[in-house]
């Protein structure tokens, strides 16, 4: 794990990315190895950033510069992902969530606002409806939630075969070609291809889940969706009273997680992206960020 990250500084160094402030750190938790990135100090409620398939703790960092003047902001690498260990199982986001809350309870962070793109919104659900008195916002960002409603009816459903891409032959196919088995992803979820990921980011991805181990954990976020579905329709019988902003992409998900988030909270303030895809943080940051900032600044 330590030549990993040391070889990530490398990168971030070598494509500019401005890394002041911003710590790297890790920690075990829930029985985990996880790497998260931490920055701030201050008196007003920690938040903590959850990342997408794809993506690591990295996509977080130009937030991570904006909210630090006045709290501690943390940022993990979900397990399997980036510089956390890669376990053969535990890819449920029930279980994630939990490894999440060991590594804050570890912390000595005992309330957070919890944000989550993509899978991570996933994760960021499951960690407030396990642990309600201990999150006091919530930012859920485009993507879906598996077991809510008519979950399977969604934009970023589609193309279901990616869902069901995983196994030893999904693996084979996979080796060394990484990058070409992202791009799909990176460019169809996109509202437009061109004003995706950068060409940076997409090297530093790929060189994470390229790591012995790396593929199959990712793949494991999809194998766990029955298990999430089930998981979350219990979850969803109790609604959420916490403030909750939805931010989802025109040409991604749109209406459709708003409306999920209100079977699951009383309190969504939902906005629809203009122009962007899936990719919120990297297609629309002049819309994104500043949206985020402003609810996360709330008190």
């Amino acid at each position: 794990m330590k030549r990993f990250i040391t070889a990530l500084a490398g990168l971030l160094l070598a494509v500019g990315v401005h890394a002041a402030g911003i710590q790297d750190r890790s920690a075990t938790a829930n029985g985990v190895q996880l790497h998260y990135l931490q920055a701030g100090s201050g008196p007003e409620t920690p938040v903590v950033l959850l990342h997408g398939y794809t993506e690591t703790s990295h996509m977080w960092r130009p937030l991570m510069d904006r909210l630090a003047d006045r709290r501690v902001v943390i940022a993990p690498d979900l397990r399997g992902a980036g510089g956390s260990a890669r376990p053969d199982g535990g890819y449920d986001k029930k279980t994630l969530a939990q490894d999440v809350h060991a590594l804050v309870e570890g912390l000595g962070i005992h309330k957070v606002k919890i944000v989550g793109h993509d899978i991570g919104l996933m994760v960021a659900y499951a960690y407030a409806a396990q642990y309600p008195d201990e999150v006091e916002s919530i930012v859920l960002m485009d993507a879906f939630l598996p077991g809510v409603g008519d979950w399977k009816n969604v934009w970023l459903l589609r193309d279901l075969w990616h869902f069901h891409f995983h196994g030893e032959t999904a693996l084979q196919l996979v080796a060394g070609r990484e990058r070409i088995y992202f791009e799909h992803f990176w460019n169809d979820f996109a509202a437009d291809r061109a004003h995706s990921l950068s060409e940076a980011d997409r090297q530093f991805y790929t060189a994470a889940y390229a790591q012995p181990g790396g593929m199959k954990a990712g793949f494991g976020y999809f194998k766990a969706f029955e298990q999430d579905a089930a998981d979350f329709a219990g979850f969803a019988r109790v609604k959420l009273q916490q403030p909750m902003l939805v931010l989802t992409g025109e040409k991604a998900s749109g209406n459709f997680l708003i409306e999920q988030a209100r079977l699951v909270d009383a309190k969504v303030e939902g906005v629809i992206i203009r122009g962007s895809g899936h990719w919120l943080m990297e297609e629309a940051p002049e819309q994104t960020i500043p949206r985020l900032v402003d609810f996360l600044n709330r008190r």
